[in-house]
């Protein structure tokens, strides 16, 4: 047993989503594996192109 306080249900009830893991902190995914374990991790190059960003090395001094 235990004791929660039930914050996220409610956030879900007031926002008049479907699912909880809306509001969850930490959510899983369907495999009960937290989807931030790998991060931060190396991005692609076509994820980098889908948000339109480049990254560019630090000028030296």
């Amino acid at each position: 047993g235990g004791l929660a306080f039930g914050f996220d249900r409610l956030c879900s009830l007031f926002g008049g989503s479907e699912s909880i893991r809306d509001y969850i902190a930490f959510p899983k995914n369907n495999a009960g594996r937290d989807v931030m374990l790998d991060a931060p991790s190396y991005l692609d190059q076509s994820q980098l192109d889908e948000l339109y960003l480049e990254l560019r090395k630090p000028e030296e001094k």
